[in-house]
């Protein structure tokens, strides 16, 4: 077996479909997946392949868990909900990676006013 875990990361593969891939083969050859989430909105992002994980592919919550970073949420029109470990599954469509109209303006770069600071 190469290995224990696989770790996706749902900004540096190729979209969906990559994705769905690396979760087939993964249960293929019985290897947990555990998506990577430590940067901003990539919380927001892997729940969505982790419940698509569970339902639609392996079947099974054995061995599996996500990371979870605990700030930059506050960003996002819907952000990540977490109780009692566990991530909350969405009420809003869509894939919960927009971000409020009010951060995009204040942080872009080079115009939001964060970098304009003395």
């Amino acid at each position: 077996k190469a290995m224990n875990f696989c770790q996706i990361d749902c900004c540096r593969l190729g979209g969906v479909n990559e994705i769905i891939s690396v979760l087939l083969m993964a249960t293929k050859f019985n290897v947990p997946v555990c998506p990577h989430a430590g940067g901003v909105g990539l919380c927001e992002f892997v729940q969505h392949y982790s419940f698509f994980d569970f339902i639609c592919v392996s079947g099974t919550l054995q061995g599996r868990m996500i990371e979870y970073a605990g700030h930059l949420h506050e960003h996002f029109l819907h952000p990540v909900e977490v109780k009692n470990g566990s991530y909350i599954l969405p009420k809003a469509p869509g894939f919960s990676g927009e971000m409020k109209p009010e951060s995009i303006a204040m942080y872009e770069f080079p115009t939001g006013p964060v970098w304009h600071r003395n």
